[in-house]
């Protein structure tokens, strides 16, 4: 097979970043480098993960909803049922798998949180699902300084990597990331590569070097009401938003900024927010700058996205005495032997290694904007992302927005399309699924194309998008409706003016739930407290608080 005209494949997967936090979608926070390749390629206004961070990897990788791969909530779940085992399933195909077998250098570097067991190498590992090299963490989160489950191929490297006293993890991210780059334009040369790159950044804790955070320093000192307003005139302006849409109000669990006791704490926390998203985006810049100097950037297809909305997850400071959980997430101690300071109080001010926090509820309903909800839900806070794409020798439309719904399955397609490779019915002789996506490249120059049903389920948390039309609701409420073409921002549910349509789309859904292997929560719930299911208890499906840390992501 001839590879002259295929491109390599770059993907950059951010961790819960908000819809409107880069520069190029509407934020105050200084991203330069995505800012260029954003304007000079092709932003989406709708393209959509799932709510949560594994479930989005898997549906990224294979082209398949979560449920379908095994990873139906997280991983390590370690339950009877099918879709919720937590360790991605041998019956998918990962695009490293396909795209090496089509002749693709395949390599990884970051998080990549699909593996029920991070300390044992299994069927559900980087190297054993088709990438040739690996550098990165195999758990949900952790310190950026300190990072547990750091892998390099199948061989725990944490001590040694950590002991330089300058380690950060996004840095390191970037500089292997670097490093595969040029080691295979050196051993292999035209062979086209896939680098996929999923930072760990900004997801919680709020860890960044000081000089990273000052630049901020003040940014924020005018409060989220403000910069909630300011971030939706530049989303109408560059024209994400339409300038018909009406904002969503603030978070009625977020106060006023003006009746805020502590403004120059929570100030921080935004700061070293926005630090930590600039020097991701000063990474990327480091990998394309690579590319160029190789001679690779101009066939290179680059894409950018988040695996879900802002966290509004709150980091509790732990009752005294009360054991540490999720030692894999949180150090006892700092690597220079000082205590850790867990939890999201005034008197923990963010962004060095002895703190573990997060930025909350306050400031995700900034990076949301101009949505409500975040991540954990399918309202458009949680499923919303920035999505880029940029391909210099591929796209006729540079420079353009794209206004057409599109989800995260249709970026497995996508790649098998520009690489001209196949897709195959079976994987160690098992059939596995037909992909549920479709290829962006028709979309992407321009050509006529078609919008398909986009499905989402998450904690019980549901969500159908049919053209205009979006039914979508929280575990055990009644369903909403939205139309998404005169309000976007989900503020005027209309289920009640159309039942037809509510019940019409209701049972689409429940068809594609049930052949994803979806199972209702209740009975997830009763099977995890060991429960009949009538004697389920009404439980806060809101993860505001977190006290102890287990796998989470």
């Amino acid at each position: 097979m001839s590879t002259a005209a295929r491109p390599d494949i770059v993907v950059v997967l951010a961790d819960d970043l908000g819809f409107s936090d880069i520069g190029c979608y509407g934020g105050e926070i200084e991203t330069p480098n995505l800012d260029r390749v954003g304007r000079a390629g092709v932003r989406f206004t709708q393209f959509y993960s799932t709510p949560r961070c594994s479930p989005s990897r898997a549906a990224l990788l294979t082209g398949l909803h979560p449920h379908q791969v095994g990873i139906g909530i997280l991983t390590g779940d370690e339950r009877p049922f099918g879709g919720y085992a937590g360790n991605l399933s041998e019956r998918c195909v990962t695009a490293a798998e396909a795209l090496g077998a089509a002749g693709y250098g395949t390599y990884m570097s970051g998080k990549w949180h699909l593996a029920a067991d991070v300390e044992n190498p299994t069927s559900a590992w980087p190297t054993r699902r088709g990438f040739d090299r690996f550098y990165g963490t195999l758990a949900g989160a952790g310190s950026f300084y300190d990072p547990k489950t750091l892998t390099r191929g199948e061989t725990d490297v944490h001590d040694a990597e950590v002991a330089d006293p300058d380690f950060f993890y996004t840095d390191a991210i970037t500089e292997n990331a670097v490093r595969f780059i040029e080691d295979h334009d050196l051993d292999r040369g035209s062979d086209p590569l896939f680098l996929y790159l999923p930072y760990t950044a900004p997801h919680w804790p709020l860890h960044a070097p000081e000089g990273e955070v000052a630049r901020y320093r003040g940014r924020f000192d005018a409060g989220w009401d403000e910069l909630r307003t300011e971030r939706m005139k530049r989303l109408m302006a560059q024209g994400i938003i339409d300038v018909s849409f009406t904002m969503s109000e603030r978070d009625s669990e977020v106060p006023a900024w003006d009746d805020v006791a502590d403004k120059e704490w929570e100030a921080r926390r935004m700061e070293v927010y926005a630090a930590q998203v600039t020097q991701m985006d000063a990474g990327i810049g480091r990998v394309l700058e690579t590319l160029e100097r190789r001679g690779r950037l101009e066939n290179t297809l680059f894409l950018f996205l988040s695996d879900n909305g802002g966290c509004a997850e709150e980091l509790a400071v732990p009752e005294p005495g009360s054991p540490r959980r999720g030692p894999r997430m949180v150090p006892e101690r700092t690597r220079q032997g000082a205590s850790i300071k867990v939890g999201n109080a005034a008197n923990v001010e963010p962004g060095t290694e002895d703190t573990f926090s997060s930025y909350g509820r306050h400031w995700a309903n900034l990076s949301n904007t101009p949505f409500r909800e975040y991540k954990h839900w399918v309202h458009e806070g949680g499923v919303a992302t920035p999505m880029i794409v940029y391909w210099p020798a591929g796209l006729g439309t540079p420079g353009s927005l794209c206004t057409s719904p599109r989800h995260i399955v249709d970026v497995m397609p996508t790649f098998l399309d520009v690489a001209r490779a196949e897709y195959p019915a079976q994987r160690g002789g098992e059939p596995v699924p037909p992909l549920e996506g479709a290829s962006l490249v028709p979309l992407l120059r321009g050509e006529p194309t078609q919008d398909h049903e986009l499905f989402w389920e998450h904690e019980g948390n549901a969500g159908l998008r049919r053209g205009r039309w979006k039914l979508v609701r929280k575990h055990a409420q009644p369903w909403e409706l939205y139309d998404m073409s005169i309000d976007r921002t989900e503020l005027n549910d209309v289920a009640a003016e159309h039942p037809e349509i509510v019940t019409r789309m209701a049972a689409a859904y429940e068809e594609r739930a049930q052949r994803y292997g979806v199972i209702p929560r209740e009975q997830i719930l009763a099977g995890q407290l060991g429960l009949a299911d009538d004697d389920v208890p009404e439980l806060d499906e809101g993860l505001d608080s977190i006290a102890g840390l287990g796998e989470v992501g």
